[in-house]
């Protein structure tokens, strides 16, 4: 796990999808078994019985304790050996690691590091997600095939919907204007504004616009598992540019990326709206953002076999390269935090 920063909270799954039944994740290359108990808590726990290392995932629940599947040992809720058939002492040092967990925005976060660091206010938040007078609707768990920071670079670029995604997100209007960007403590910002241009493909299906639109993109990571990307447009010359929101299109498209492995992540996305839509619009707006990923995935896919097959082959770098490339930095200034000086 020397990979990967470990204190910090990470996406583990939706929250729908847990419930009073074991299921296996894996995550910076642990497996973890996840239930949740009677009264609603969220358990997480290492998938391995200590006896013959059968996954817990493959025992039972019993009431809220756990079950080994071969030999019936079982565990409670803090991890702790409570029961070992056909015998009444229960090995004192018979325990199952378990991992602090919290619930926000329809997602179960876990933390991999040091339990007594885990602070739950620590928990990614965006406001918008609770407010009346935004709508919300969650997405799916995408499977892709790469690193996590390979998403995450791409999750630094505006620069690439220009060509990748023609039929939602882009068009060939942003192609030469320049991307800009800034650094914050574990945050890097990368935007650009394409004024008087066409509106994107998804907003001339949604925007009702009639003419020329300004157009922003603003890509906010957080180090380092979440991009939140503000994107919209307003008419040209109703005053976006200079904060006049009133009359615009905003979106605000989340990538909760949880590493699975060094070539295996899960992008967990919702988007979040300034206007109010009802099932039938959210499922196509959803399907548009399918289409969308799906485009990624293929890029990010063919790109992680090519740095496989020519690793250690220098890539070019270009200017749109800055901001991923201190991303990478802010990753490994963090992952070096924690080996100097371990909690």
């Amino acid at each position: 796990m020397s990979n990967y920063v470990l204190n910090t909270w990470y996406p583990l799954t939706w929250s729908r999808d847990v419930r009073h039944e074991l299921s296996s994740h894996r995550i910076v290359e642990q497996d973890i078994v996840v239930y949740r108990t009677s009264t609603g808590d969220v358990v997480a726990m290492e998938d391995l019985c200590p006896h013959r290392f059968l996954p817990l995932s493959m025992g039972r629940l019993k009431g809220d304790t756990v079950e080994c599947g071969y030999h019936g040992v079982t565990f409670d809720c803090s991890g702790k050996c409570v029961r070992v058939p056909g015998q009444d002492m229960v090995p004192p040092k018979a325990r199952v690691v378990t991992y602090p967990t919290h619930e926000n925005m329809g997602l179960v976060w876990i933390w991999m590091g040091d339990p007594e660091l885990a602070d739950t206010s620590k928990v990614f938040d965006l406001p918008q997600y609770h407010d009346a007078d935004w709508s919300v609707a969650e997405g799916d768990a995408l499977r892709i095939e790469t690193n996590y920071l390979s998403l995450a670079d791409n999750l630094c670029d505006p620069a690439h919907v220009n060509f990748v995604h023609l039929s939602t997100l882009g068009n060939a209007a942003g192609e030469d204007v320049k991307v800009q960007f800034e650094v914050e403590e574990e945050k890097i910002v990368t935007w650009r504004w394409i004024n008087d241009a066409p509106p994107i493909p998804l907003f001339e299906k949604f925007g009702n616009f009639k003419g020329n639109v300004d157009r922003w993109h603003y890509y906010h990571y957080y180090a380092p598992s979440i991009a939140i990307i503000d994107f919209g447009s307003a008419d040209t010359g109703t005053g976006a540019p200079e904060g006049r929101r009133d009359n615009c299109i905003q979106i605000y498209a989340c990538h909760f990326m949880t590493p699975v492995d060094e070539r295996t992540t899960i992008d967990h996305w919702l988007h979040v709206k300034n206007f109010h839509a009802d099932d039938e619009m959210n499922t196509a707006l959803s399907n548009e953002f399918r289409v969308a990923f799906a485009e990624d995935k293929a890029i990010l896919e063919a790109v992680q076999k090519k740095e496989e097959q020519f690793e250690g082959r220098k890539k070019l770098k270009i200017a749109i390269d800055a901001a991923p490339i201190r991303m990478r930095m802010m990753i490994e200034k963090m992952k070096k935090a924690e080996q100097t000086n371990p909690a």
